[in-house]
């Protein structure tokens, strides 16, 4: 016998946003996540999933949040250009994508929750009038918004661009070419939580009216939008087991040790630092490690916040920063160049004790860059690679290929270039 699927708890909700339409479905898909939603903005379509786990995850000192930005190639109609024709490891520009909606979404959840929170962002068609990447950071405000999981949002962005003086929000394909800037503004109803910008040498005057100008919108448009659809769908946030600092073990190591950690502290050398506060470490944890068995990472923690605790008190009470420079004092700086034979070109810059080594090779067009991605652009000429090696910490570790900072720093230092 046949039978006709219902979904009792589908839902649409529209609106308008910069001149498009604007569409949210939920209900009908993805209904074992903890909250999931399916946008359309004009033809571009994003899918975004979020779950979280039932319990906290052991032994960790941080928030495990993940968010991945997926980009499907068949979203614009394209087969992979791999051997396998299959789709791969994420492209350059979707971490990039990940990281623009992690960083206005993160400082939202309570720091002390330490169950694993996924956030997936897949991307099943584009019109490239309406840039996916907002409408993934939007899906997923609304998919935590609406689901159970513990978040101070809502938070909502747009992309900001400017023609002839004037300001043009979520500017379509042709717009972004001769915009002389390209500006993502993420923010609450109150504040801005998250910029990222690359711009043709504008003023500070016009970036800063740009960015107010996307925070109107989103106040105006899209801030109240999502408020109701959370309250009309949205479920009771579940509660989970708070990993705070113990108080009263933060102040008896606060009262013991505050003199000693700010000795040590007290050098612009980090070695010597590190020196000073390894038997300090060593000591608070052969105190209280019997005290407090389970809780080796939380006294870790207590340390930390000690640590913090005291570099704030001498900027705000003293003025002063934690290796002794005055609030308006530079560390020493450096460049040289020429450092390597053969070589198109090298240079060295430091900064008190933070060195950065770059080399340049020049090469034909044949050499640029294939994109197989889901956007207009096909190659890349220029390409700024950025790695952290776990010597450049004095760290031991097997280097793994670059990772989403270093990615992410890489891109910055591209962007402010490029122009």
């Amino acid at each position: 016998m046949n039978r006709l699927m219902t979904f009792d708890k589908y839902r649409v909700f529209e609106t308008e946003f910069a001149g498009r339409p604007l569409k949210v479905e939920t209900g009908k898909m993805t209904q074992l996540a903890n909250g999931a939603c399916l946008v359309h903005y004009g033809d571009t379509t994003v899918h975004v999933a979020v779950t979280a786990s039932e319990k906290p995850r052991e032994g960790v000192d941080f928030f495990p949040l993940s968010v991945d930005y997926e980009e499907k190639m068949y979203a614009v109609g394209k087969i992979p250009g791999s051997y396998l024709k299959r789709e791969g490891r994420p492209s350059e520009k979707a971490i990039l994508t990940s990281r623009v909606i992690d960083r206005p979404i993160r400082p939202l959840f309570d720091k002390s929750m330490r169950n694993d929170v996924s956030i997936v962002c897949t991307v099943m068609s584009v019109d490239p009038d309406c840039q996916p990447e907002i409408v993934a950071m939007i899906g997923a405000s609304i998919a935590i918004s609406i689901s159970d999981v513990p978040w101070n949002g809502p938070i909502s962005g747009c992309s900001v661009g400017m023609i002839d003086g004037e300001y043009i929000i979520n500017p379509t394909e042709e717009q972004r070419k001769v915009s002389q800037m390209a500006t993502t503004v993420a923010s609450t109803s109150t504040r801005i939580a998250m910029i990222e910008a690359g711009a043709n040498c504008v003023s500070d005057d016009d970036m800063y009216n740009a960015i107010m100008a996307g925070h109107e919108e989103i106040n105006k448009s899209l801030i109240p939008f999502i408020k109701q659809i959370q309250a009309e769908i949205g479920k009771p946030k579940f509660s989970f087991p708070s990993m705070e600092v113990d108080h009263d073990l933060f102040e008896a190591i606060q009262n013991k040790y505050t003199e000693q950690v700010k000795f040590a502290l007290d050098t612009d050398d980090k070695n010597v630092r590190e020196e000073r506060l390894q038997p300090i470490k060593d000591a608070i944890h052969a105190e209280f490690d019997e005290q407090y068995p389970d809780k080796a990472a939380m006294i870790d923690e207590c340390i930390y916040k000690l640590q913090k605790f005291i570099v704030r008190r001498w900027l705000l009470d003293e003025q002063k920063r934690v290796d002794g420079r005055g609030m308006d004092e530079m560390r020493p700086l450096a460049a040289e160049v020429g450092l390597l034979p053969r070589v198109h070109g090298s240079g060295l810059f430091t900064r008190g004790q933070t060195q950065v080594m770059t080399i340049t090779t020049l090469g034909p067009v044949s050499d640029s860059q294939k994109l197989d991605g889901i956007d207009e652009e096909e190659t890349k000429r220029y390409m700024h690679h950025y790695n952290f090696p776990a010597y450049s910490v004095g760290e031991t570790k097997a280097s793994r290929g670059p990772g989403r900072r270093e990615i992410g720093h890489g891109a910055l230092a591209q962007r402010a270039l490029e122009p």
